[in-house]
């Protein structure tokens, strides 16, 4: 968000899919343009995303921007929009919004990948959110990492 704050040095970024329920949370670093799924967080959950931030130190976040698929705005995305703003409250990092279209249905996809692989089970359902968090995280880092809002339709 403009005017915030910065928190140089480990090119550490925490990125979240947000939903009503779960909030998916990705880690990523900007110096080496990796992402990994973390963890999923009940909406709400504070303390535990208090001790991811002060454990990872990120210089800002990335939040998905749940849009319709014309572009348009709902529900949700003014929802995200609002986590957005209580991240930046909170924390005092710089957040960037990304058009998180497609991204549920890209997780769904890599999960099944990974479950006829073996590398999970249907038990580890809930780290579809996770997931989420990681491709919002790494289409980001893919676009140039840019240090400013990418809001594809700010209110």
């Amino acid at each position: 968000m403009p005017g915030t704050p910065e928190t140089p040095g480990s090119g550490n970024i925490l990125a979240f899919d947000y939903g009503t329920r779960l909030i998916g949370v990705a880690l990523g670093n900007r110096i080496a343009a990796s992402a990994r799924a973390l963890t999923t967080l009940a909406n709400g959950d504070w303390a535990r995303l208090d001790t991811l931030v002060a454990e990872w130190r990120p210089e800002r976040f990335v939040v998905g921007l749940p849009l319709a698929l014309d572009g348009g705005e709902q529900s949700m995305t003014r929802a995200a929009r609002d986590y957005a703003k209580a991240l930046e409250r909170r924390y005092r990092r710089a957040v960037v919004l990304v058009d998180e279209r497609h991204t549920s249905a890209a997780a769904a996809s890599r999960f099944a990948e990974q479950r006829a692989s073996g590398a999970a089970k249907r038990k580890h359902g809930a780290a579809i959110d996770a997931l989420a968090a990681q491709i919002i995280l790494e289409s980001w880092l893919a676009d140039g990492a840019s240090p400013t809002i990418r809001d594809p339709s700010p209110p």
